[in-house]
């Protein structure tokens, strides 16, 4: 196993650890994410059918609707969430959910932008743990 501790920017402060369900596409979570389950129910999308409940997800960047907010806050409502979110380009509407559910609900999760290089070297299946300063540390199998 080699460790690799990435530099990113905490756009929500957070702690988290997961393995790594990552993704190249972007993703809207209003139509894409079963609030139920933590399911990707978006059919178009190459990780359909894949769980990101409690896992880190990594996807460059939301796509779509201002309602993603509230379908990431109903998520963590529900604990079916993401234990936390990597992107490359900043996602406020994903952030605001975070933000809300905090205020809501007495929890967020850590969303951290990390630049294309770094973001584009987390494989699936990697180990990560998100630090409340933005730093990424990633696990993988050398």
């Amino acid at each position: 196993m080699v460790e690799r501790i990435l530099i990113g920017k905490a756009v929500v402060a957070g702690v988290a650890r997961g393995e790594a369900v990552v993704t190249n596409q972007p993703i809207s979570f209003w139509g894409g994410l079963n609030t139920e389950t933590g399911e990707i129910i978006d059919r178009r999308h190459e990780k359909s059918g894949a769980n990101v409940a409690g896992k880190v997800f990594v996807f460059p960047h939301g796509r779509g609707s201002s309602t993603s907010s509230a379908i990431l806050a109903e998520s963590i409502r529900n604990g079916t969430n993401p234990a936390g979110i990597i992107n490359f380009q900043v996602e406020p509407i994903l952030a605001l959910g975070s933000i809300v559910s905090e205020e809501l609900y007495g929890q967020s999760i850590p969303v951290v932008v990390l630049g294309e290089d770094d973001f584009y070297s987390i494989k699936d299946g990697d180990r990560i743990r998100i630090e409340a300063d933005g730093k990424v540390k990633v696990l993988a199998n050398a």
